[in-house]
């Protein structure tokens, strides 16, 4: 069967949380970050496979905390993480089986919506690759080595692009053996896309889709949850 997978990448320890435990961990409304971000993918009929990719220190935990709670149906491998994100994408790319269209997501963004899913497997399919993102609501300026201002760029022609990133299968897989190859640092999936010369559909995501980096992202991520 060709399938529709999520890799969820929470390898990452979140360290600007100040916590002893990884970030995906912490809990909005008694429940683990990580929880919410798993089940926006399992209630979503779009979605055949999910994947999650961890850090080694905290296969234990998630398994304790996570897996064996609630038995999520989709969870169909764990995985670890490696030394950079693009090293954990890697591992779990490489863990997919059948896949047609593969959602690379992060796992401390748990509010995706379905509508943002769904379109987001719909453009891939059309266009090899697409990603959601919101217009920034600042002013951005460039500056200088001293500080600066040198430009301000338009808004209406910037994206802040969040997750889920979608590709066709075959396409990102190049892409991402492609950087390895070459030794190449990237920022997101879709400049690993874009090294190849391909193009990446942006479309239209939500302010809500926050990803939780910060003390104060995780009091209006338990605001969001209610």
């Amino acid at each position: 069967m060709i399938k529709n997978s999520v890799v969820i990448v929470a390898g990452g320890k979140g360290t600007r949380m100040g916590e002893e435990i990884s970030k995906q961990f912490l809990e909005i409304d008694q429940n683990p970050i990580l929880y919410y971000t798993i089940k926006a993918f399992e209630d979503c009929n779009e979605i055949d496979e999910i994947i999650v990719v961890i850090g080694e220190n905290d296969i234990n935990y998630f398994n304790n905390n996570i897996k064996d709670i609630y038995k999520f149906k989709k969870l169909n491998k764990v995985v670890y993480g490696g030394k950079e994100r693009q090293n954990s994408v890697y591992n779990g790319l490489k863990a997919c089986e059948n896949c047609e269209i593969v959602l690379i997501h992060d796992g401390a963004r748990p509010f995706v919506s379905r509508n943002i899913i769904k379109k987001g497997i719909e453009f891939a399919k059309k266009y090899g690759a697409s990603a959601c993102g919101v217009m920034p609501k600042d002013t951005i300026k460039v500056k200088d080595k001293n500080g600066l201002s040198i430009n301000t760029l338009k808004r209406s022609e910037l994206v802040a692009v969040q997750t889920p990133q979608c590709f066709k299968y075959e396409l990102i897989m190049k892409a991402h053996d492609y950087i390895q190859d070459n030794d190449i640092q990237v920022t997101d999936d879709t400049m690993a896309v874009e090294l190849l010369g391909k193009t990446v559909y942006l479309y239209e995501g939500d302010y809500t889709n926050i990803k939780i980096t910060t003390p104060e992202d995780l009091i209006l991520a338990n605001y969001l949850v209610k």
